[in-house]
């Protein structure tokens, strides 16, 4: 299994309307194949910082989702004017073996 974990952190004040874009994301993600599942998270003593997760059966099947259409579709709820502090912006690639 292969897991996905991107953070980053909202610069400039729009948390709320992010969390919503998440809650209302269109699923185009859903029906890809080897997609398991995704979860959003915030840290409890930063809310500002947002970890998603995503879980593939494999990394070429995440890397075939990364450069698609429907994967640049998948962003187009993001709210509009978001920045993002580039110190905390990370993507990050996991080889899952044991759960």
């Amino acid at each position: 299994m292969f897991l996905s974990v991107s953070r980053f952190a909202v610069a400039n004040g729009l948390d709320d309307a992010v969390r919503d874009a998440f809650r209302e994301r269109p699923h185009l993600v859903d029906s890809v194949p080897g997609f398991i599942r995704m979860e959003v998270a915030n840290p409890c003593d930063d809310a500002k910082e947002f970890w998603l997760l995503t879980w593939w059966q494999d990394e070429e099947s995440f890397n075939t989702w990364h450069r698609s259409h429907a994967y640049h579709a998948s962003h187009q709820g993001i709210p509009k004017g978001l920045k993002l502090d580039p110190a905390r912006t990370a993507m990050m690639r996991f080889e899952v073996f044991a759960g």
